[in-house]
């Protein structure tokens, strides 16, 4: 019989492949990752909107401001080294109304606070000199915001990951898993795999996955839609390069924006609306087991009391067209619904915990023998680099593995941030 796995990676997202691409680092491990779809980065990864965010938006001090700017200049460098198209185009955050101005101020001083080099307070001509269809108050430019294909950053990781001598496995679902003596066996769609530890990375999942390993996550995830337009080509014009609204600072989501896209093209979105299943990426996706795991969960029930206003208004978007546009409209009053059609949409693996509070930050937590990322929202695309660094050192500090592979010092271990 073989020798086990020194480390199963179970989850073929950014985060699961650059968490194994920190891991093969060490050249002593016998690495393997196991992804459930028949391609990598099929969820999350790969349908969002392709932005390298700045850090702008987070709580100095948090695992999101932290990862976050020191993953966007590691994913800067990446790409570099990888051939692979990106570009630091920076953004506009705008204020559309006078009482936006204290949030935008906060903005402002988190960026500062969190190392953002180039803020600068934009007046409305300044909005102008840079999105001359943009209309607003004022706004916040941010040069160090970028764009780029995530799917493609994925493949180069893969790539990566799989000279160093890491292996990955496709098609490989985790249904079980259970301990033997001093190993883990996980139960998969293409066979069962021995490791001596395990790091989960399951997105979407990350929460049954937990509880099938016997980890309690303490919280649950409630899956959120976002539903994007495309504009025509003849529309492309009004948008130089990402425009974004000051974000509602009750709700995690940063509102209907502009994005010029990596690849061409420019879209507009997301609204935020629950998703009816877990991979529910069309309004016709239904599975009851997934709507389950909401329904009866009392944290579901106190987040909608204190939300549901929102949530119509976002329901409505979702259905309405006109809606949509008219957000679209208070960045950019010159565009029009012929000049807009309905695009893809993402969805985000949102934590909930049991007083009906959505949490915030990543979370991580370990149990003997494993590591279990159990949020890891956006900015983690951005954050992945930094993110995989840290839960290797987690690995090498506490995990059972050759002496000669342990990793020298490194990145402070990932902790919940006070």
């Amino acid at each position: 019989m073989t020798e086990p796995y020194n480390i199963l990676v179970v989850g073929g997202g950014i985060v699961g492949l650059a968490t194994a691409l920190a891991l093969s680092e060490n050249r002593g491990l016998r690495l393997l990752v196991l992804e459930a779809e028949d391609r990598l980065a099929a969820h999350q990864t790969g349908n969002n909107s392709g932005v390298i965010h700045s850090g702008l938006y987070y709580r100095p001090g948090s695992l999101k401001a932290i990862n976050c700017v020191e993953g966007r200049e590691a994913l800067y460098r990446f790409c570099a080294e990888e051939g692979i198209t990106h570009e630091r185009c920076g953004k506009v955050v705008v204020a559309t109304a006078p009482e936006q101005l204290p949030a935008l101020e906060e903005l402002e001083r988190r960026g500062g606070a969190n190392g953002l080099e180039g803020l600068r307070r934009l007046d409305a001509g300044g909005i102008r000199d840079l999105e001359p269809h943009c209309r607003g108050v004022a706004g916040l430019h941010v040069p160090a915001t970028g764009i780029v294909d995530f799917t493609q950053v994925c493949q180069a990781m893969a790539r990566r990951f799989t000279a160093a001598g890491g292996e990955i496995r496709l098609g490989a679902k985790v249904t079980g898993c259970r301990r033997q003596g001093r190993e883990i066996i996980l139960e998969t769609g293409a066979g069962s795999f021995r490791g001596r530890n395990l790091v989960a990375c399951a997105g979407l999942h990350c929460d049954r996955l937990a509880r099938l390993c016997g980890v309690d996550p303490q919280l649950r995830i409630v899956p959120f839609r976002g539903e994007y337009y495309d504009l025509r080509p003849e529309a492309h014009h009004l948008v130089r390069n990402l425009i974004y609204p000051v974000p509602d600072p009750r709700f995690p989501f940063l509102g209907v924006h502009f994005t010029r896209m990596a690849g061409g093209g420019v879209e507009a979105g997301p609204n935020a609306v629950l998703a009816f299943k877990r991979e529910g990426y069309r309004k016709s996706d239904i599975s009851l087991r997934d709507m389950a795991d909401w329904l009866f969960y009392p944290g579901f029930w106190k987040m909608a009391a204190r939300y549901w206003r929102m949530s119509l208004g976002e329901m409505h978007r979702s259905f309405s067209k006109a809606a949509f546009v008219r957000s679209m409209q208070e960045l950019i009053p010159a565009i029009q619904s012929h000049q807009v059609h309905r695009g893809g949409a993402g969805v985000r693996a949102q934590a909930l915990e049991a007083d009906g509070k959505l949490v915030d930050d990543f979370r991580i937590v370990q149990e003997k023998g494993m590591i279990h990322v159990l949020n890891a929202p956006s900015p983690a695309a951005t954050a992945a680099l930094s993110i995989g660094r840290r839960v290797a050192a987690m690995a090498a500090e506490n995990f059972d593995l050759p002496r000669t592979s342990l990793a020298g010092p490194g990145p402070a271990p990932l902790k919940e941030a006070e």
